[in-house]
């Protein structure tokens, strides 16, 4: 394989939304030039908080169908899941030897998710970093594409990887980091992060016109504007900033300047806004709707990813355990 290795996955929680693809899968698919990707739906991550367990497999294929639907497909990539390639599990036992606990600690993402799960604050909530870096360091990547939030955990894995390496022998390189060129849009309450739980996304299977309901009902604008006379201003508007990311520039200066003289009203905004969300999303919708009918070509498609996930993944486990003095395995 001559291009770079990218990594990077998504929690099957439920239906990826509108900041998924944009902070993610999107910039996914624009690196396949350079990278061949590997691509994970982490189900073991998403089973340290309380969840439905009737509808997660449901919820599993779901995210594989999104992944293709977005263009993840299998000639540029793997798609698999997590729990279906053993060595993710088992070389985050052998890294949780190495991170000092005062390190899971201070991880962010714990004490958040330790606030709103009060009731089950489990050991997996911790080390929730070390099967990430465990998730990531078995490819050997040279680089993993994540959001803003996900950032420190990244560096924690570097940090794993330096750690390893000094006990061991130098053996995991550090990836490094690709944000997004995208600029990360809020949800539809211009105030919090798009959220599903917070019922303020845009999801990729909801239909045209539940698009334009949400958005008309709950797109928060320039507060200021009351009326449709009154003047706005578009850099304080949630709104717009959703149109700099699917508007032409030639409707974005439309929407700004109409909306500083009070020409337009925000509803014949959101209008235009609509229309644009509909027709990126509109190919998207098709192949999902194609795929739902077509489940065994995804189940192929994740065996597929599982068989070659686990060459590679175990090839650097069995490296690792050298590397540390362990026993080699004999059939």
């Amino acid at each position: 394989m001559t291009k770079k290795i990218m990594l990077s996955g998504i929690q099957p929680t439920g239906e990826l939304h509108i900041g998924n693809y944009l902070g993610a899968i999107k910039n996914w698919v624009s690196l396949f030039e350079k990278y061949y990707g590997y691509f994970i739906v982490v189900d073991y991550h998403a089973i340290t908080i309380e969840y439905d367990v009737s509808v997660m497999q449901k919820r599993i294929i779901e995210a594989a169908i999104e992944y293709l639907a977005c263009g993840l497909t299998p000639d540029k990539c793997s798609i698999f899941i997590q729990s279906h390639v053993p060595a993710h599990t088992e070389l985050a036992w052998i890294f949780n030897s190495v991170i000092p606990v005062a390190e899971l600690e201070r991880m962010t993402q714990y004490k958040d998710k330790s606030k709103n799960n009060e009731t089950n604050i489990n050991a997996g909530l911790l080390t929730y970093p070390a099967l990430m870096a465990s998730d990531i360091l078995l490819y050997q990547p040279h680089a993993v594409p994540v959001g803003e939030d996900q950032a420190q955990h990244l560096e924690l894995t570097r940090m794993i990887a330096r750690k390893f390496n000094a006990r061991y022998g130098e053996y995991f390189i550090e990836p490094d980091t690709i944000h997004s060129n995208v600029p990360r849009i809020l949800g539809l309450d211009g105030q919090r992060k798009m959220s599903k739980s917070l019922q303020n996304h845009i999801s990729l299977r909801m239909t045209d016109k539940e698009t334009e309901t949400a958005i008309l009902r709950k797109g928060v604008t320039d507060l200021n504007r009351k009326l449709k006379t009154d003047k706005g201003n578009p850099d304080i508007c949630n709104m717009y900033k959703w149109h700099t990311i699917f508007s032409s520039e030639d409707e974005q200066k439309e929407c700004a300047q109409s909306c500083r003289n009070a020409s337009i009203g925000c509803v014949d905004c959101k209008r235009i806004l609509v229309k644009n969300i509909n027709n990126e999303l509109s190919p998207i919708r098709e192949k999902i709707n194609e795929l739902e009918n077509n489940k065994d070509y995804v189940y192929d498609v994740l065996s597929d990813g599982a068989k070659k996930a686990n060459e590679i993944a175990s090839s650097i486990l069995n490296g690792a355990k050298e590397k540390m003095g362990l026993l080699s395995h004999r059939e």
